[in-house]
């Protein structure tokens, strides 16, 4: 290695140094969702897993929230059920809610967890029934009213669960089922869960890791990200067709987050190698950022 390469790697870890001292303490929460989690090459949910180990190596409190929509749709296929989707939410009867649930806690819940302990970091499988209640969600389609089944909205995070996790040294890792009142499981959107977990927890960010670079304002150019976006400037994003529907519930969490308390929300690819560590300890990041204004 030459002098240009030492010196080139010493200045990546001093543009790192100020972030590492300054969200020594804090809250993440990470939303680990996208078809990356998909792939049958483990190479990619691996680097996702070292990226959240040094994370938590540096004394960041981390949370992790994941997806697992397409594990669900093949297991549902498996045992002959046909995936049904209303507004981008899955129609969860009784059948299915069994089978999300069953694969979500046995399946990616622990595959994500393996990743992470690969990693040499500590892990701690949550089912999200166990630190999240909801009620039944209502919704509609086109003003008319649809009944998706056991499909829920977060309305209590048992924060005190998560944090003595955090203070026993684990990362705790969060499945996005909920529990009702009367204890039945019900389906949630993964991406609304980070968001409620993340403002329970007044985390410093939030980080919603995809299969899309960001915000595109010419979508699918990715020359046109938009680095950073204001909440004032969402409303005018959506008229122009620029946050479309795949992209609304995740704007939507974003700014009830920040709203609640979190103090930036970061959309970024986790295809690209490492994009959580350049999103968080470098000067320009990868993504884009959310923020108050």
């Amino acid at each position: 290695m030459n002098v240009a390469e030492v010196t080139a790697k010493a200045k990546v870890l001093l543009e790192a140094l100020p972030y590492i001292q300054d969200f020594r303490g804090s809250t993440f929460v990470v939303k680990y969702g996208g078809s990356f989690m998909d792939d049958p090459d483990p190479a990619g949910r691996l680097r996702v897993a070292h990226d959240i180990a040094f994370l938590a190596a540096v004394g960041i409190n981390v949370v992790v929230v994941h997806g697992g929509g397409k594990a669900i749709t093949k297991a549902m296929e498996v045992s002959g059920l046909k995936a049904n989707f209303v507004n981008g939410m899955r129609v969860t009867d009784a059948a299915t809610i069994a089978i999300v649930k069953k694969t979500l806690d046995e399946i990616v819940n622990k595959d994500v967890c393996a990743a992470i302990s690969q990693a040499d970091a500590n892990p701690k499988g949550l089912p999200g029934d166990s630190v999240l209640v909801c009620q039944k969600l209502t919704t509609d389609d086109d003003g008319n009213p649809v009944d998706l089944g056991f499909v829920g909205e977060v309305t209590e995070v048992k924060a005190k669960l998560i944090k003595k996790e955090i203070a026993d040294g684990f990362v705790p890792v969060i499945s996005p089922v909920a529990e009702d009142n009367d204890g039945k499981p019900y389906n949630i959107n993964a991406d609304v869960a980070a968001g409620r977990v993340a403002s329970a927890l007044r985390a410093r960010r939030l980080v919603y890791m995809s299969d899309v670079p960001g915000l595109l304002s010419a979508p699918p150019d990715p020359a046109s990200l938009i680095s950073t976006l204001k909440i004032s400037q969402v409303d005018d994003l959506k008229k122009k067709g620029v946050i479309d529907k795949g992209m609304r519930p995740k704007v939507a969490s974003a700014i009830r987050a920040l709203q609640d308390g979190v103090q930036r929300v970061h959309f970024i690819d986790g295809r690209l190698p490492h994009s959580l560590l350049l999103e968080i300890f470098t000067d320009k990041g990868t993504g884009t950022e959310i923020v108050h204004g």
